[in-house]
C-alpha cells in the first residue's frame, strides 16, 4: 500500500466531564442499561454511564466530582400537570400547611404569621393540605381563625370544596349582606344574613379563586424572586421538569412574563413546557385564534417552550370536581367545543383537556370521532385527557384508538375520603384506573395538580400510586390495583417527556439525554412504603447545573436572592413542612390526637355524634 506521507494522528483524550456523580446506585430508567454506578455530564448532557473506574478518565481539572455515598440516583422527576407559573407568582405570599401533621401546629403557624404580616396584606393558606392529614381529623373553624388573627385578613382554601375567612378577610373582600351568591358558588350566611366566613364551591370553585384574587399581589421584582424560590422548592424534591397546565387567572402573555424573563437570563432551575388557557367565557375562540397567529407549539427552547392549548378550551365543557357535591350536569357545549378543537387541529396545535368524569369524556370523544371521520383528528398532534378519575373501559379503548394519552394526578390523596363517601368503595378502587390505562398501551404521565388542591411534593403522589392510600391512610385501591414502584417512577419521568415530545432527551439517564438527575435522601426502590412521602433530594442537577443541595452537599448549589418581602411566610417557615421539629412536633401531634379523642367522646356522650370512628371532617363542614 502506498503510505508515503501518512503519519499517525495524535491520540485524542476524551473531553473531561463538567460534573461526575460517582459511588451511586443509579436507576437509569433505560431498559437497555437499567443500572450504573456513575454518571458523567458534559455540556448539559449525559456523556457517559458506567462504574466509577470506567469514568475515571473523564475527570479533569475542571470537573466537579460528587460522591453520592452509595445513595440512590434517579432521572429528574417531571410533574406532568403542575400550575408552576401561577404558583411561582404567589409562592412567597402563602403559608403552606403541606405536610403539617396537626391542626394545633397549623394554627400556631397562622398566629405567629399574623404578628409579622403588615397592615393591608392577607395571610393565605392555599392548597396542599386536607383535614385528613391532621391528628385532630378536622378543619379549623372560623372562630379559630378569628382568635389566631383578629385583625389580619385570613383566607384558608380547602381543596376544591370550600374556603374559610376570618372577619377581617370578609371585610377586606367586600362581602356584605347584599352581596349575591355567584353562579355555582355560595357565600354562607348566619341567621342575621351576614356572611359568616364560609365559601362553598357548589360545585364551581370560581367563587373561591375570585375571592383569593382580591388579595394584594406582588410587584414585578418580587414575582421574579418568588418564582425562583418556588422552583428551588420543587428542585428540593428532585423535580427537574414540569408541564404547566395553565389555569384560571393566568393570562397570556402577561402572566408568563416572569418565567420568560428568567429563561432569557438563564435563571430557570426547572424546565417548563406550558399551555395556554382561554380566560373569559364567550371569548375562547377569539383567544385561541389570536394565539395560533402569534405562537406555535415547540416555540422556545429546552428550558421554556409552548406545548399546546388547555387544560380548558371552552369554559362550558369544564366539569368541576368537587367530590363533596354531585357531578355537575353540563349544558350542550359541543358546538363551540368542536369549533375550538377544529381550529387547533387545523393549525397544528395539540391540547390537554380537564375531564374528571366519564360522562364528560364520552361527550368529548364523540366530537373527536366526528373530526377523525373528516381526517382531521389527531393529525399528528399530541392530545390528552387530564384527571379521568371515573373514565370507563370503553372510553379508554376510544382514547387509545384516537392516539390520545392521559395525565393522572394524586387528587385522591387529598379528596379520596370525599369521593369514597359519595361514590362508594367500588368506584374509589379504580379512581383513576391507572393499571387499565397501562394495559391498553396508553401513554400515561403522573403529576400533582398543585398548588391549590394537592401538594407539589411528588413523593406524596408516588406513594399514592404504589399504595392506593390517601394522606390520612384511607385505603382506596385494593391489592392488585396500585402499580409497582418502577412503573410509577416511569410515569413521573418518561411519561411527562412523552407528553411534550421530549422522550428522546428527557426521562431517562443515557448518553445524549439531558443531564437531569436527583440524589435521594432514601432509596425509593427499597424503603418501606410509609417512608416514601418523606423522601427528598439531597442534590438536584438540571442540565449539569447543581440547582439544589443539602446535607453533605450544602453550598454546592447556585445562590438565589433572599426571600422578599421580608415578612413572607416562606422566609420564616419555608415551604413543605417535613418533620417539623422532631420530638417537639411529635409531642404536639400526640397532644392534638388525645385532645381530639376527648372531644369526640364528649360529643358522643351528648348524643351529637354516633359511637363510630370519626370522619376526617367535622360534620359542620360536611356539605
Amino acid at each position: 500500500m502506498p503510505v508515503a506521507g501518512l503519519v499517525p494522528a495524535p491520540r485524542r483524550e476524551p473531553a473531561q466531564a463538567d460534573l461526575l456523580v460517582r459511588n451511586a446506585k443509579v436507576f437509569t430508567g433505560d431498559p437497555g442499561r437499567p443500572e450504573a454506578r456513575a454518571v458523567a455530564i458534559r455540556d448539559g448532557r449525559v456523556a457517559a454511564l458506567g462504574d466509577d473506574h470506567d469514568l475515571a478518565h473523564l475527570v479533569g481539572p475542571g470537573t466537579k466530582v460528587v460522591d453520592a455515598l452509595g445513595r440512590r440516583v434517579i432521572p429528574g422527576l417531571n410533574d406532568s400537570h403542575l400550575h408552576v407559573i401561577r404558583g411561582g407568582l404567589n409562592y412567597v405570599l402563602e403559608l403552606r400547611w403541606d405536610g403539617v401533621r396537626s391542626l394545633r401546629h397549623a394554627l400556631a403557624m397562622l398566629r405567629e404569621q399574623a404578628g409579622r404580616t403588615p397592615k393591608g396584606q392577607w395571610i393565605r393558606v392555599v392548597g396542599g393540605w386536607t383535614a385528613e392529614q391532621f391528628a385532630e381529623r378536622r378543619m379549623p373553624t372560623v372562630a379559630e381563625l378569628n382568635a389566631a388573627a383578629p385583625d389580619t385578613p385570613v383566607f384558608v382554601l380547602h381543596l376544591y370544596q370550600s374556603a374559610l375567612m376570618n372577619r377581617a378577610a370578609v371585610k377586606a373582600a367586600g362581602f356584605t349582606r347584599e352581596t349575591p351568591d355567584p353562579r355555582g358558588g355560595q357565600i354562607v350566611r348566619g341567621r342575621d344574613g351576614e356572611p359568616n366566613g364560609v365559601l362553598l364551591a357548589a360545585p364551581s370553585a370560581l367563587v373561591l379563586y375570585s375571592t383569593l384574587a382580591k388579595a394584594p399581589a406582588l410587584d414585578e421584582a418580587d414575582k421574579r424572586t418568588s418564582t425562583r424560590h418556588f422552583l428551588r422548592e420543587l428542585n428540593r424534591f428532585g423535580l427537574t421538569s414540569a408541564v404547566d397546565a395553565a389555569g384560571g387567572f393566568q393570562n397570556f402573555p402577561d402572566n408568563y412574563a416572569t418565567v420568560s424573563d428568567l429563561a432569557r437570563s438563564g435563571e430557570l432551575s426547572l424546565r417548563i413546557a406550558y399551555h395556554l388557557f382561554p380566560q373569559t367565557a364567550g371569548q375562547e375562540l377569539a383567544d385561541l385564534k389570536r394565539w395560533t397567529e402569534m405562537v406555535k407549539p415547540g416555540d422556545g427552547d429546552e428550558w421554556l417552550r409552548l406545548n399546546g392549548a388547555g387544560e380548558n378550551l371552552t369554559w362550558a365543557a369544564a366539569d368541576f370536581e368537587n367530590f363533596s357535591e354531585p357531578r355537575p350536569e353540563l349544558a350542550g357545549y359541543e358546538p363551540e367545543f368542536e369549533q375550538a378543537v377544529r381550529l387547533l387541529l387545523e393549525n397544528g396545535w395539540g391540547f390537554r383537556l380537564h375531564a374528571t368524569y366519564d360522562e364528560t369524556i364520552r361527550r368529548d370523544l364523540a366530537v373527536f370521532e366526528k373530526l377523525a371521520a373528516e381526517g382531521l383528528f389527531p393529525g399528528g398532534n399530541r392530545w390528552l385527557f387530564d384527571h379521568a378519575e371515573t373514565v370507563s373501559a370503553d372510553s379508554l379503548d376510544r382514547i387509545a384508538a384516537l392516539g390520545g394519552a392521559v395525565s393522572v394526578q394524586n387528587r385522591m390523596s387529598f379528596q379520596g375520603a370525599a369521593f369514597l363517601d359519595r361514590y362508594g368503595a367500588e368506584a374509589a378502587a379504580h379512581a383513576p384506573p391507572v393499571r387499565a390505562m397501562l394495559d391498553r398501551g396508553l401513554t400515561v404521565a403522573a403529576g400533582t395538580d398543585a398548588t391549590r388542591v394537592s401538594s407539589y411534593n411528588p413523593w406524596v403522589a408516588l406513594h399514592w400510586l404504589v399504595t392506593g392510600r390517601t394522606v390520612g391512610g384511607t385505603q382506596l385501591h385494593p391489592a392488585g390495583n396500585p402499580i409497582d414502584r418502577e412503573t410509577a417512577l416511569g410515569l413521573y419521568t418518561r411519561g411527562g417527556a412523552q407528553l411534550t415530545g421530549e422522550q428522546d432527551v428527557k426521562g431517562t439517564l443515557r448518553e445524549g439525554s439531558y443531564g437531569d438527575l436527583a440524589i435521594l435522601s432514601d432509596d425509593y426502590l427499597t424503603v418501606p412504603e410509609e417512608v416514601i412521602p418523606g423522601i427528598e433530594s439531597v442534590l438536584t442537577v438540571v442540565g449539569g447545573r447543581i440547582v439544589y443541595a443539602t446535607a453533605e452537599y450544602e453550598g454546592l448549589d447556585e445562590a438565589v436572592p433572599s426571600v422578599s418581602p421580608e415578612w413572607s411566610p416562606v422566609a420564616h417557615f419555608g415551604g413543605y413542612q417535613s418533620g417539623q421539629g422532631g420530638a417537639h412536633q411529635a409531642s404536639l401531634v400526640a397532644e392534638a390526637a388525645a385532645e381530639s379523642e376527648q372531644h369526640r367522646r364528649w360529643r358522643v356522650a351528648r348524643g351529637s355524634v354516633p359511637e363510630t370512628t370519626p370522619s376526617f371532617v367535622d360534620p359542620c363542614f360536611d356539605h
